[in-house]
């Protein structure tokens, strides 16, 4: 048996969503069953390539130009200046879009074989140089002259504008960063996502994308071989291109795939599914961390056939099956979950055959904590499994992610993201716990700073708790050893709201550590 593991899009363009280097190392590192290979595929960068290139704004054009000129023709008959210019804009352009979206790339790309840092004067100064509404709008709002240093600025907002003329006349689920999540947000009707799964981007981007894919792994695969496909759905925006993804599967390699999602909207939205129809496009359903489900269904052969499997959903002589532990409520320990929480402290993301110079580094917001999350690539990896505190109670707390605390081995963790980082040429860090526990953050910079002198040091940020562990000589430390910036959730900003909420931490003490990282030298982000 064959493993694959896909990356639904669209998720954040700057760099690899963790859940693929998560899976890729766990399968690779157990022996329960006989891996033929194990592959990580991140459809959402493909997607953003495939589109963003000169041949994707060729067909792009090539689909839209009638369109185009209907809308912009019937926005001059409604008045709507603005949007008929903007319109006839990018048809007067479209061989400007598609001469220069290598050079945009380019420009926001950290591609040693292609530097983008000599096309940025040309590109800000040549009147042959494409233009957007959000472009002129960036350009006309700077308090000064324009500089070539402003270039990557324009770069991320020549995409943005890019993709709000797919949005406007092609695909209107279409965004940057999340595909008809205002559907998955919204609603419970199961046909209404049907009815997008084939809608223009997913159909003439994605589907050949991957059916490209499928060619390849069908000649490395024996004629009778299974082959487990694994979909992360992390996000709302991320479910329709899965179902998209899985009934292509469906359709290309037949009973020979046991195709298999997960995610963080699969684990809060669909933990109690009961849409029958799901299942015409998927065979299971596999909750939480994953590694139990998988486990079981590997000591079982991945037999669906009525048994319960751990934290495991799928569809059998007519029903849906609902496995054991999906809702917590079995709280002492049985095997597979004991063997899960061994893999949990024991598995690390495997990035090393990313290709990091495919992921654009957009700069769209001077908040220089606000561009921390998109500019520039990031080893994402978690200190902690869950929240050391998990007391909030707008927090649904009986969710494996929150409850189900496990601290990492930091000193293991470190010496594996620096491998990761030397392999990838990749080192920062984003650490994605809900909140980064204060002792691991402590040990993770003291083996940074014990590196500090000998080799390149990793530099590193993450979701904290603001309280009033972090003080002033514990935030100097951290900053030290590498910390720059730090995000955490106020939700209520004052002293009987945290209470009232169980934060778990009093208004001075939140005040006191925001203003100890702020000395610092630390970016701060606190939200509400």
């Amino acid at each position: 048996m064959q493993v694959i593991i896909f990356q639904s899009p669209l998720v954040q363009l700057n760099t690899p969503y963790p859940s693929g280097a998560y899976l890729k190392s766990f399968f690779s590192s157990q022996d329960f069953i006989n891996f033929s290979d194990v592959n990580w595929f991140d459809l959402s960068n493909l997607l953003y390539n495939n589109i963003f290139s000169k041949e994707g704004l060729t067909k792009l054009f090539e689909l839209t130009y009638k369109t185009a000129l209907e809308k912009a023709s019937l926005a001059k008959q409604n008045g709507e200046e603005q949007i008929e210019f903007n319109l006839q804009r990018y048809i007067l352009q479209k061989d400007l879009w598609i001469n220069w979206i290598e050079n945009i790339k380019a420009i926001l790309s950290n591609n040693e074989k292609f530097s983008g840092r000599e096309l940025c004067h040309e590109f800000i100064f040549s009147p042959f140089a494409p233009r957007g509404n959000r472009m002129d709008n960036f350009l006309s709002s700077l308090e000064r002259e324009v500089t070539i240093d402003d270039a990557r600025f324009l770069a991320s907002f020549a995409l943005a504008d890019l993709a709000d003329y797919i949005n406007v006349v092609f695909d209107n689920n279409f965004s940057l960063i999340r595909y008809a999540e205002h559907l998955a947000t919204s609603q419970k009707d199961f046909s209404k996502f049907v009815k997008v799964i084939d809608s223009p981007i997913l159909k003439n981007y994605l589907s050949p994308l991957i059916k490209n894919i499928f060619e390849k792994i069908n000649q490395s695969v024996q004629s009778d071989e299974k082959i487990l496909f694994c979909i992360s759905v992390p996000f709302a925006g991320c479910f329709a291109s899965c179902l998209h993804i899985a009934k292509e599967i469906k359709k290309f390699f037949g009973q020979r795939a046991i195709i298999s999602i997960g995610g963080g909207y699969i684990n809060t939205e669909l933990r109690n599914i009961n849409e029958e129809k799901l299942f015409d496009y998927v065979d299971l359903i596999s909750y939480d961390r994953g590694y139990g489900s998988y486990i079981d269904l590997m000591k079982n052969n991945f037999a669906l056939d009525g048994k319960q499997y751990y934290k495991t959903t799928y569809f059998y002589n007519n029903k849906i099956i609902r496995g054991n532990n999906i809702d917590n409520e079995e709280k002492i320990p049985n095997e597979i979950s004991q063997i899960e929480n061994k893999f949990t402290k024991t598995v690390f993301p495997d990035f090393s055959e990313i290709d990091f110079s495919l992921y654009p580094r957009l700069a769209d917001d001077v908040n220089p904590m606000h561009r921390i999350w998109s500019d520039g690539s990031w080893l994402k990896a978690y200190l902690a499994h869950g929240c050391y505190w998990h007391r909030c109670a707008f927090c649904d707390t009986s969710l494996d992610y929150v409850c189900n605390y496990s601290r990492i081995e930091t000193k293991k963790l470190y010496n594996w993201l620096y491998e990761q980082a030397e392999k990838t040429g990749i080192y920062g860090i984003h650490f994605v716990d809900e909140a980064s526990p204060p002792k691991s953050l402590s040990e993770f910079a003291l083996e940074n700073s014990v590196n500090k002198n000998q080799k390149k040091p990793l530099t590193f940020w993450g979701n904290i708790r603001f309280e009033k562990t972090f003080s002033r000589d514990l935030a100097d430390f951290l900053a030290y050893g590498g910390l720059i910036g730090v995000s955490g959730g106020i939700e209520i900003a004052t002293g009987k709201g945290l209470k009232d909420v169980n934060k778990g931490t009093d208004f001075d003490s939140l005040v006191a550590s925001c203003a100890s990282f702020k000395e610092a030298g630390i970016l701060v982000h606190a939200y509400m």
